[in-house]
């Protein structure tokens, strides 16, 4: 692993500016980016440790707050531990906020932090990769198929409503997407039944979208998250691994 240099960053949107974290190797060359997206509590110390990580693979990251239009980050206060089952405040404040993140204004969103990445002198040239957690890995999706000329690969780890009935489900972007993906669900998930995760790898297939999809056995909605009560610590590790081979064959 390299050192990293990371710091908060603004980002114009045709909405207005999103904060951001960014990332990187601390030689300050360019890097293959990696636009990486949050899970429904935010931009918070922990998501700061995993882009470092992953900056210290050698990439340079981008965590922008998809909330940016409530606010700046942290846009709901969490405490350092978060469970919603001691506190379920903690949805009731975070649910409208993720209800009024649409597809089109995540599509929209995506391309100011694409042009922002492509920008900048810390991004190497070329396409990008997109990683997303739980919410976050329809945001990868929304972003793969709206983009696919700027987006080589996608991750999503433990992504739930992947495959639902919307008009806009995100399995339905397999048409528009050129990347190559990979997804590690949870295991009995219910966000993500079964049905949802055939459905899902149906419409891939059937798109000839390369793709590799994995049921992580004994892990929870969640579980890269170590500041939550479902985080799994070998379902973690598991996810990195799979992350970084990803990325190594895309750059």
């Amino acid at each position: 692993m390299t050192d990293v240099q990371a710091t908060a960053v603004d980002v114009p949107t045709e909405d207005g500016v999103a904060d951001a974290y960014l990332a990187h190797p601390a030689d300050g060359r360019p890097r293959p980016a990696v636009l990486f997206y949050q899970d429904a509590y935010g931009l918070r110390p922990h998501l700061r440790a995993m882009a470092d990580r992953l900056a210290g693979a050698g990439y340079t990251v981008l965590v922008p707050n998809v909330f940016y239009r409530h606010g700046r980050a942290p846009v709901v206060e969490l405490p350092e531990f978060i469970d919603p089952d001691a506190d379920p405040s903690i949805w009731r404040r975070i649910g409208p906020v993720l209800a009024s993140l649409t597809p089109d204004l995540v599509k929209r969103d995506a391309d100011g932090y694409l042009r922002w990445l492509a920008a900048s002198p810390l991004a190497a040239d070329g396409p990008v990769a997109v990683t997303g957690y739980c919410m976050g890995s329809r945001l990868a999706l929304w972003t793969a198929g709206s983009h696919p000329d700027r987006v080589a690969a996608v991750a999503g780890f433990h992504g739930g409503r992947l495959a639902t009935d919307d008009v806009d489900s995100p399995h339905l972007e397999a048409r528009n997407i050129t990347a190559e993906l990979y997804f590690g669900h949870a295991d009995a998930d219910p966000s993500l039944p079964e049905e949802q995760i055939v459905r899902f790898e149906e419409e891939l297939t059937a798109a000839g979208v390369r793709h590799t999809c994995e049921v992580y056995p004994g892990a929870a909605h969640g579980y890269t998250q170590a500041d939550t009560p479902a985080y799994h610590p070998e379902a973690a590790e598991r996810h990195w691994a799979a992350l970084l081979d990803l990325l190594d064959r895309t750059f």
